[in-house]
């Protein structure tokens, strides 16, 4: 996606940049081991692809939840995450249909295929643990 920003040199050149940091995520999940006193493997924090649901990583929110008082900080800072992906979750569907009704099934900003890939999108889960582990519990 960054291709396409390749004309627009400094630009890109932040871009390139902040796709080397630690996401949002990234800090949670760090704060979330530290606390537990558990470690996650090293692909926890792969900044070359979206972030994929792991085991170890559900069970140490389901610790989390089981116990809110004993964890209160970490369950405010998860139930907060959820908020997020809940309100860009809202945001992605207003823009498809967005996008829909104003270009159609033309190719989309960026390079992307448009309706199409923006419809993908909206199975893309930003913190799949929090959103999975309700489920179990």
């Amino acid at each position: 996606m960054m291709k396409v920003h390749e004309h627009r040199v400094e630009l890109h050149h932040m871009l390139g940049q902040e796709m080397e940091r630690r996401s949002l995520y990234h800090v949670a999940l760090e704060r979330l081991a530290q606390e537990l006193g558990v470690t996650f493997s090293p692909d926890t924090f792969c900044l070359d692809q979206p972030h994929k649901a792991q085991a170890a990583v559900m069970d140490a929110w389901t610790v989390v939840y089981k116990n809110p008082r004993a964890h209160w900080s970490l369950y405010e800072l998860a139930e907060k995450l959820v908020d997020l992906e809940d309100y860009f979750r809202r945001w992605r569907f207003n823009h498809v249909t967005t996008v829909e009704r104003i270009i159609g099934f033309k190719r989309g900003t960026g390079g992307t295929s448009g309706v199409k890939y923006l419809r993908r999108m909206l199975e893309v889960e930003l913190f799949p643990e929090l959103w999975n582990m309700r489920g179990q519990l």
